[in-house]
């Protein structure tokens, strides 16, 4: 028995990375799985984006768990995409219990130089994204009647702004806003709302040239060897960054019945990141 059993979750930014291994970890608990992705790329994103074979490969591994899968290509910024793919799911695999609005992107800028479509595209897909998600299953939850879990996201950003990344840390700090006021609205109908705010995290998001460079000014050619060091002494535990396993396994625990009377909370997944003393 998994402690998602006979559940269905609906995944954002599921093509690779924390998205991928929420829907491999929720699959592995019990769960059926619905995934979607931009599968393109956006301009003001330095590296590139998943693909529709990153997403199909998602797939391949919640299957190999055993577990249905509906995919779709969707982008969070279009709210009536994302009410095809819930509908679509829906339809498949008949029900909705998880929500996990994931999907993300990184780009940096000081604030004087951050150009308006950098600071949109950003805003659009870390804060209207969730808002969007929501929207469009909420309703799905409340009509159901038999509770649900929504896990958002979020960022230790949201606790400790980040230099030369004001889009980013204003959109995760909405998206607590968001979970804090839907845990309220929601509370009646035994909708739980939670967010799970990682630090650095090894995927894509930050394992490639343009954050390297950010991390390593002046270092040709940089490497992950060349900033590794630096994400390390940001932490309590002595680590860079944690895998995207461990995010997964966070909001595996908030989705299932083992945290039926947690809503409302912020779960650090940090390595002591927020804990750490200055010096």
């Amino acid at each position: 028995m998994g402690k998602l059993d006979n559940k269905v979750a609906f995944v954002t930014g599921a093509a690779r990375g924390q998205g991928r291994a929420h829907c491999v970890k929720m699959a592995r608990d019990g769960a059926d799985i619905i995934a979607i992705d931009i599968c393109e790329q956006i301009d003001t994103v330095p590296y590139d984006l998943a693909t529709w074979e990153d997403l199909e490969e998602t797939a391949r591994l919640v299957e190999k768990e055993g577990r249905r899968v509906v995919i779709r290509k969707a982008d969070v910024r279009d709210r009536a995409s994302i009410e095809r793919a819930v509908k679509d799911g829906i339809a498949e695999l008949g029900r909705l219990d998880i929500v996990v609005p994931n999907a993300g992107i990184w780009s940096s800028a000081t604030f004087v130089e951050m150009q308006d479509d950098m600071f949109k595209d950003m805003i659009d897909v870390q804060m209207m994204g969730p808002y969007n998600v929501c929207k469009a299953t909420v309703p799905h939850l409340i009509e159901q009647g038999s509770g649900g879990s929504i896990v958002i996201l979020a960022s230790t950003a949201a606790n400790k702004g980040f230099l030369n990344q004001v889009h980013y840390n204003m959109g995760k700090t909405a998206v607590v806003g968001l979970m804090r006021s839907l845990a309220q609205e929601l509370a009646q109908h035994f909708i739980r709302v939670n967010t799970v705010n990682p630090s650095s995290t090894n995927t894509t998001m930050i394992q490639n040239p343009a954050i390297w460079g950010a991390f390593a000014p002046g270092v040709e050619n940089p490497t992950a060897d060349d900033f590794g060091h630096l994400f390390e002494r940001m932490n309590l535990l002595p680590i860079p960054w944690m895998e995207a396993e461990d995010t997964a396994n966070a909001v595996a625990f908030l989705a299932s019945d083992e945290a039926r009377y947690i809503t409302g909370v912020e779960l650090p997944v940090d390595a002591g990141f927020l804990a750490k003393l200055p010096g």
